[in-house]
């Protein structure tokens, strides 16, 4: 078998072309070898197109006709086929840490050992060739991999070659849907199948998705599944009135069109809803902690049973065969961290598969057989029907009338912010700088660096108990903990990097507590610089802002230009004062602030404790009402719109389950609130202004555990909403579930509009489902859907736009209205499995935590709008990191650094730079813009490779899938029908995976 780094892919060919086109229909080659540029028309190529070009041949021929593509059990066209599928549902971290679970600790919570179920399933698969099983998580799989002995290596690998062990899925985790951003998804997938592609070759190359127990399924998650090169998705959770809608129409297989961008097929993902969520028919559960007997096929014993078992699984198929379309169904035989004794569970399998089909000799229509949802798969496609389209989402679910899992929207909000943090420390620019710094960032003058923590860390915080913030506190405590860790360990990577790029081998500070206006370095030093790093592809504008305790300081920049700068007094924090000052970084690289204490300054800027009347910029004007202290309009000066606008904060009385229609009560999963009206917290805001020439603020007090800042920067087009929540009150007894609501005077009709994963938007409407008649029971919950990155609302003269910096939970419940869940804290338990109420105290935080977030608002004309909020949002997820530097640099340090020749277009997102092997990176390019929201960047962009960076020369370049673990161009996925609907070609939303071949200059 042939196998390279991609592993099952032939030697690559290094002279591919170096040129692509975003969104066009031309693509220039540039050839090395010549040294010269040419000119290459490509025909009836649409949007997003790339010509490969090679000059060398394969050094080898693989022809892999692997037996795991020929591995699937006969069936039997004139019979119902029953799928049996054997598997496990291994949380990374729920009730127990991820550590806990893989070892088998801690089983006075939850008896569960990923370890030994892997063990156990390796053993009996190898006693009968018939038998099969499915595994999903990697993260656990490469864990479990790296204890085993070379030969029980061979023996797993020799499984898989032969399709008896079959990995879906593939990441390194099954990750949430609703509160995870794109970039970390794509990030946690590759990790995972790279690994699965390096250890088994193509046999292991997943090719169904498996998202079995997320709690509503994402329009994003199907596009990227699709990009990947999955032939189909399988899911357990659905509402539970589309699931009796579907049932009825028989469309429980269906096929998602997942992009209005990307030209179909390239987003269509055929997707199936289980029968059972994931697990097996009642009666037929045969783990060691199941209460379903046994079967007994001795006819001389008295409890002789195996009658009674086939004539109720009978009866169980061919119900579950009335409500799908094909003679094919699937049964999960498994579910949470079940098979530790797998013997018990294929012994019975064994039994069912002889007895049932041995009726077949009495003229019994039903054949069982074991199978994989890739094997079910197939089936399906082979009978060639027409399949429902879907082109909207699966949220939010609901699995009765008053029980919405829309609270996770929310649940965690620290962690969530921290995540999203960590994405952009982690990820992004520990990342970048290991590739712009090449080896010296490894090992260098400040130590061996390592990213891969970091890496695993942040892809096991995308499960669908992480992020979410459906664990228990001491599983969250350690999701934070590793995210940590792995930062420490990235830290070495950036500071070695960052000193080779500009020969300064200084000490480097990480104030890792601005957010709580904490850095030890810039409140006692009288002269630091400031490293400002920025891992877009555009310039950015950031405000740094910075604890001190002097009363002036002086700020120039790397060109020794003076910078404007301002000092005030905190309202936070353990210093006395803040230093505010504008930055302007280069893309892809660092500029160097110089700050130094002024001993004769001005005392700092006082405020105002009267109710303010206005703020304004040349961008906005924001007025407030004199009486009330809270804002009453917005203005875009540039545009000439105005707004109404109010805002302001209130909480939902979160159910407790008693003295209502339903015993259901707000838990960490669910959201009820026992009233449709929220309580408001304060009619008025007692407030204080601050203006400066940086910025303007408009400070306002609600209660004692509601603050907000309202700040507008000197050059800023948007608006933005600070606002500090915590200790949320109990000592009433109530729990909580505290909004922020912005009424407006924009003419909405009763629709709004959220990101899927920070993509593509969706729109939203009250009390609507866009695929079956709802009949709503919880108008408030009912209505709430994920907000990743930013919502909206508009009519056709003004959109306002809010981009958030964590994910949330979000709704339009008035005309004209948007409200954000902004924190939560619950006294009951949900029962949905957690255990233990959402009431997050600590240490630090003994009274309950306290939370600090921001939202930033924008004005725009409708077919602007994107204009705005779409660099907005990159630039929240991606912020600039700053380091910190005591004292003076030396003379020869190099103060400004661009990766990159020329800045990106701003349609342009540069989604991925990272360390592949020695001499490779993986390079991830995305046009932004979907197809009809920008008239200025739904356009078609050209980029060259080979003159993208000015530290990289590019040898070559092999263009790959999504996920990186197939080249583009060998990648095949089923084609499938749908019953209505055709493809028609747009301009799309589409990201580009290349593997670059390159050389440090």
């Amino acid at each position: 078998m042939c196998r390279d780094s991609l592993g099952g892919f032939p030697h690559e060919q290094t002279q591919r072309a170096v040129l692509f086109s975003l969104l066009n229909d031309r693509a220039e080659v540039g050839r090395e070898e010549s040294g010269q540029a040419s000119q290459t028309t490509v025909p009836n190529r649409t949007v997003l197109t790339a010509q490969l070009f090679f000059n060398t041949v394969c050094v080898c021929v693989c022809v892999c006709v692997c037996v795991c593509m020929q591995s699937c059990h006969a069936t039997k066209p004139d019979m119902l086929n029953v799928h049996l599928v054997p598997h496990t549902h291994d949380d990374v971290g729920w009730l127990k840490t991820v550590d806990q679970y893989y070892y088998g600790d801690r089983n006075d919570i939850q008896h569960a050992g990923v370890q030994y179920i892997l063990d156990s399933v390796v053993d009996q698969l190898i006693k009968n060739p018939d038998r099969r099983f499915i595994y999903v998580e990697t993260a656990f799989f490469y864990r479990w991999w790296k204890q085993q002995s070379s030969a029980t290596q061979q023996t797993v690998k020799q499984l898989v070659d032969e399709g008896r062990l079959e990995f879906v899925n593939g990441g390194w985790c099954m990750s949430d849907e609703a509160t995870t951003h794109y970039s970390a998804v794509i990030d946690q997938m590759t990790i995972g199948l790279r690994f699965l592609n390096e250890t088994f070759g193509p046999c292991g190359r997943p090719r169904v998705a498996w998202h079995i127990d997320p709690f509503g399924h994402a329009r994003e998650h199907a596009s990227m599944f699709a990009q990947m090169g999955y032939d189909g998705l399988f899911f357990g959770r659905l509402d539970y009135q589309d699931r009796a809608h579907r049932m009825r129409e028989k469309e429980q297989e269906l096929l998602w069109r997942a992009s209005d961008s990307l030209t179909p097929p390239m987003a269509d993902l055929f997707t199936g809803i289980l029968p059972n969520g994931y697990n097996p028919p009642e009666g037929f559960c045969w783990d060691q902690f199941c209460d379903d007997p046994p079967i007994r096929d001795d006819p001389d014993l008295e409890d002789y049973n195996v009658d009674d078992v086939v004539k109720r699984f009978l009866a169980i198929a061919k119900n579950q065969a009335t409500v799908y379309k094909t003679n094919h169904i699937i049964m999960t035989m498994g579910s949470d961290f079940q098979y530790e004794n797998a013997n018990l569970w294929y012994k019975n399998l064994d039994k069912l598969i002889h007895y049932v089909n041995a009726l077949q000799a009495k003229g019994s229509k039903v054949n069982v057989l074991y199978s994989t949802p890739s094997c079910y798969l197939q089936e399906l496609h082979r009978a060639n029907l027409t399949w429902a389209l879907k082109t909207d989402d699966f949220f939010p679910y609901a699995d009765d009338a008053h029980d919405f899992w829309t609270g996770y929207f929310t649940s965690r909000p620290a962690l969530k912010r921290y995540e999203r943090i960590s994405n952009g420390n982690l990820q992004v620019i520990c990342n970048q700088l290991e590739v712009l710094g090449g080896p010296v960032s490894r090992k260098g003058p400040f130590g061996e660096g390592d990213s891969q923590t970091m890496k695993k860390a942040m892809a096991v915080a995308q499960h669908h108990d992480a992020v979410s913030g459906t664990e228990k506190q001491h599983v969250a405590n350690d999701y934070a903990r590793k995210l940590a860790e792995g930062w420490q360990h990235c830290q070495v990577v950036v500071s070695n990097s960052l000193a080779g790029l500009s020969s300064s081998s200084a000490e480097r500070i990480y104030c890792d507590n601005l957010n709580v206006s904490v850095c030890p370095l810039t409140e006692s030093s009288k002269k630091f610089s400031v490293n400002v790093y920025n891992p877009l592809a555009q310039p950015v504008n950031w405000a740094v802002r910075l604890p001190v305790n002097g009363t002036a300081y002086s700020v120039s920049d790397a060109k020794g230009r003076s910078v404007d700068c301002q000092v005030g007094v905190r309202n936070r924090g353990f210093a006395v004062n803040e230093l505010v000052f504008q930055v302007q970084a280069p893309p892809l690289g660092y500029t160097i602030y110089f700050v130094s204490l002024r001993q004769d300054g001005p005392p700092p800027a006082s405020t105002q404790p009267r109710p303010p009347t206005v703020i304004k910029n040349k961008f906005l004007q924001v007025t407030f009402d004199p009486d009330t202290g809270l804002l009453s309009s917005l203005s875009n000066l540039e545009t000439k719109q105005t707004i109404k606008l109010t805002q302001n904060f209130y909480w939902y009385n979160a159910s407790d389950g008693k003295n209502m229609d339903s015993s259901q009560p707000s838990g960490a999963y669910i959201f009820r609130p026992n009233s449709s009206t929220p309580f408001g917290i304060s009619r008025t805001a007692k407030t204080e202004t601050v203006q400066t020439s940086v910025v303007q603020e408009v400070r306002q007090w609600f209660a004692p555990w509601v603050s907000q800042v309202v700040r507008l920067y000197t050059d800023s087009r948007t608006l933005e909403l600070e606002w500090t929540v915590g200790p949320v009150p109990i000592d009433d007894h109530l729990g909580k579930e505290v909004i922020t609501r912005l009424d407006t005077s924009i003419k909405t009709s009763e629709i709004f509009y959220t990101d899927s994963n920070g993509r593509e938007v969706l729109q939203r409407r009250k009390d609507f489902r866009p695929t079956w008649q709802l009949k709503q029971s919880e108008p408030i919950a009912g209505n709430y859907y994920p907000i990743n990155s930013r919502a909206f609302i508009k009519d056709d003269e003004d959109q306002l736009t809010v981009v958030t910096d964590r994910s949330q939970g979000g709704a339009s419940i008035q005309n004209g209205s948007l409200e954000i869940m902004l924190h939560r804290r619950l006294l009951y338990d949900d029962f949905r499995g957690v255990g233990e109420p959402l009431n997050e105290i600590s240490s630090i935080f003994p009274e309950g935590l306290v939370v600090r977030g921001r939202l930033l608002l924008s004005l725009d004309r409708p077919p602007t709008a994107a204009d705005t909020h779409r660099p907005l949002a990159q630039q929240v997820v991606l912020q600039p990191l700053l380091t910190f530097t005591d004292g003076e640099l030396n003379s020869n340090t190099r103060l400004e650094f661009s990766g990159l020749q020329a800045a990106l277009p701003p349609a342009v997102h540069l989604l991925t730079l990272t360390q592949w092997d020695k001499d490779k990176v993986l390079l991830r390019l995305e046009h932004q813009f979907q197809s009809w929201e920008s008239k200025r960047n739904s356009k078609p962009v050209t980029v060259n490779l080979q003159k993208l960076f000015s530290t990289l020369d590019v040898l070559g370049a092999s263009e790959l899938n999504l996920s990186a673990n197939q080249w583009k161009d060998e990648m095949s996925r089923f084609d499938w029908t749908p019953q209505t609907g055709t493809g028609h070609p747009h301009l799309p939303m589409e990201i580009r995976t290349f593997l670059l071949r390159v050389r440090l200059r």
